[in-house]
């Protein structure tokens, strides 16, 4: 099967419609607002999320636009959502990338320092194969990597350009780009945290993928063993990388594994006992020399729960719930210097049911 086209529809387009308020309800002193909810804006449901505060104080909310089921194979948009005022209020919605009938996604953005430019790598793939049938080469198709750029805030976005040549290996048989962000190190090189399957085997390994000429060119990084899966990657204080990861080794633990040269090579893996997980992606952010993990903090995919590490993973001591309920996965992000935001999946039947914004402050969270 042929690679699929991505179209321009939308690409550079601005935002549709105007700026929406939503009502934020308090939780004590966790502010949460509904960004993105199922059978709206002409999507059968939203998923992936990912959330970004560029250098403008701007908040961008990505994620999938799932047009006829919540399934990860069909027609799916990448779409965004942008609020200037900390989250309280948010444009219409706005189509990033539409590959027409097929699919694309995995949103993993980063903002270059040096120009501002903020870069989206995604991942897509025809709508009409599955994931098995990938792995499996029951069929030729395989993902495709993909980067998408803007230089206006988040305005208008290129068409994507295709990098698999340079980011993926010919014998992986599945590829997936984060979801959440990528990281830029204090050298300057960003990486891009991602996932593959190799032909004949159903584990799934981490790897990055680096640029260090700000996303103009790509090479493969470091891999790490096999039964580790969709990851976040951050700089440490010493300069170190961190993947924290989900993980099938039947530990129901994050995975974690460090780099002690940008990314190249990675350490055995070893499992933080503080991470509960059911399986599922994670988010994990540093900021000013602080970690901070969202994740639903469970065997099953609910207790969407947020904390903070002083002393770069090694312990989580305190751990505040935002949802009880059915919730999947999120996206952390800085905001307006002083509080922390979190984009992530809920409900009340399903973990699928809406993409929730939710603002606190670093201090509430580390108390």
């Amino acid at each position: 099967m042929s690679t699929p086209t991505i179209t321009r529809r939308h690409a550079l387009s601005g935002l549709v419609g105007s700026a929406v308020a939503v009502p934020a309800r308090a939780a004590g002193p966790v502010a949460q607002s509904e960004v993105f909810r199922e059978g709206e804006e002409g999507y059968h449901s939203f998923r992936i999320p990912a959330l970004l505060e560029t250098r403008r104080r701007t908040l961008l909310a990505f994620c999938e636009g799932r047009r006829s089921s919540r399934n990860d194979t069909g027609d799916i948009d990448l779409v965004l959502k942008r609020s200037r005022d900390g989250g309280r209020t948010w444009s219409g919605l706005q189509v990033v990338s539409d590959m027409g009938a097929d699919t694309v996604g995995n949103p993993c953005p980063v903002q270059d320092r040096a120009t501002g430019r903020i870069l989206l790598p995604l991942t897509g793939n025809p709508g009409n194969v599955t994931e098995r049938q990938m792995l499996h080469r029951e069929v030729e198709a395989r993902r495709t990597v993909h980067l998408s750029h803007s230089d206006d805030d988040g305005l208008t976005w290129t068409p994507p350009r295709e990098i698999t040549a340079s980011a993926r290996r010919p014998e992986w048989t599945w590829y997936a780009t984060g979801p959440g962000v990528s990281v830029q190190t204090k050298s300057g090189r960003i990486a891009v945290p991602c996932n593959h399957a190799v032909q004949g085997a159903d584990d799934f390994f981490s790897h990055v993928i680096l640029s260090d000429d700000g996303g103009a060119t790509w090479r493969i990084g470091g891999s790490v063993e096999a039964g580790t899966n969709e990851c976040q990657v951050v700089e440490l204080r010493g300069g170190a990388l961190m993947l924290n990861m989900r993980s099938y080794h039947k530990k129901n633990r994050r995975a974690v594994s460090r780099s002690s040269d940008g990314g190249e090579t990675w350490s055995a893996v070893a499992w933080d006992e503080a991470l509960i997980e059911p399986v599922c992606q994670a988010s994990l952010i540093a900021a000013r020399g602080v970690l901070y993990f969202s994740n639903p903090a469970s065997v099953r995919r609910e207790r969407m729960t947020v904390r903070g590490s002083r002393d770069e993973g090694r312990t989580w001591p305190g751990a505040k719930v935002l949802h009880e309920g059915p919730a999947a996965y999120s996206s952390l992000s800085p905001v307006g210097g002083k509080d922390l935001a979190c984009l992530y999946e809920c409900g009340e039947n399903s973990p699928y049911e809406r993409i929730v914004f939710a603002r606190f402050s670093r201090k509430w969270l580390l108390s």
